[in-house]
């Protein structure tokens, strides 16, 4: 069986990216295919609460932080000098670590010709785990305090699945992060609004993917509202818009009540099947 890895993102929140990456693993799942859904927005996961389970067996996600041996340093600042973080402060020739700013690339361990650098792994996050419906679900959490989630994301992206579908719901935005999700997958969805916020967003989105190489569509949510500039911009940028969801009561209703699109209307299970099988005969014809 082949494996398709499929991003969905958006230039900001609150535009339905969750609520198609929920319904898109359910869909398939639903069709006897094997899915995986990582939910890689680290920081507000929230897919589970739609999938109404809870994730369990927390495995840690950690990254190597440096230690000084004072009794080996000589103070001369070349770890100071190679970070490019400004992790490492050099007081009274000691150098003077603040971890929260590590980004665990040891680059100051290998210039200390001492050796008086050791690096110790700390926890920043855990990815965690469940199964329901046919599908498979994994999700980062990072750790309360800790300000990178991108060593989360990226211990979520070596998870993904060896074969069939692996759906990211990728966070919200065009930083590090939704670039950890997104990069190197087969294609992205980026999910708008047809609203003056929602074309400007979409914009910063379309040149991510653009930047990273992506190919990508995107998915109009509350289709209807009015606002055509989204359209516009997509017709003459040549962006194929592949799916509409409409403003809907009774869909914005359901979905407050926690459920998804398949429980709103269960002829979107065929529309996103079908959605997900075009979108791999392109990237795998």
């Amino acid at each position: 069986m082949s494996r398709t890895t499929i991003a969905v993102a958006s230039g900001k929140g609150g535009t339905g990216k969750t609520t198609l990456s929920v319904a898109l693993a359910l869909a398939l799942a639903k069709r006897g295919e094997k899915v995986r859904l990582i939910d890689a927005d680290a920081e507000e996961p929230n897919d589970h609460l739609f999938l109404d389970i809870e994730p369990q067996d927390p495995q840690e996600v950690t990254i190597p932080v440096p230690f000084v041996d004072e009794d080996r340093c000589k103070g001369h600042g070349r770890c100071r000098e190679v970070c490019r973080f400004n992790a490492i402060a050099i007081m009274d020739s000691k150098p003077l670590i603040f971890p929260e700013l590590c980004h665990g690339c040891g680059a100051c361990s290998l210039a200390c010709p001492e050796k008086a650098i050791e690096e110790k792994p700390k926890v920043v996050g855990w990815l965690e785990t469940a199964e329901t419906r046919g599908v498979d679900f994994i999700q980062g959490r990072l750790k309360i305090g800790e300000p990178m989630v991108v060593p989360v994301i990226a211990a979520l992206r070596e998870r993904e699945a060896d074969e069939g579908w692996t759906i990211i719901d990728a966070p919200p935005g065009t930083s590090c992060p939704v670039i950890e999700s997104s990069k190197g997958t087969d294609h992205l969805f980026l999910v708008t609004e047809p609203t003056p916020f929602g074309l400007n967003d979409l914009e910063l989105a379309v040149g991510m993917a653009r930047a990273l190489g992506l190919t990508f569509s995107v998915i109009v949510n509350r289709a209807g509202l009015g606002e055509r500039g989204v359209y516009e911009f997509c017709e003459r940028e040549g962006i194929e818009i592949v799916l509409e969801i409409p403003f809907d009561k009774h869909i914005a209703a359901t979905y407050a009540r926690g459920g998804t699109l398949l429980d709103a209307d269960e002829a979107w299970e065929a529309k996103l099947v079908e959605l997900a099988h075009n979108t791999a005969k392109e990237v795998r014809p």
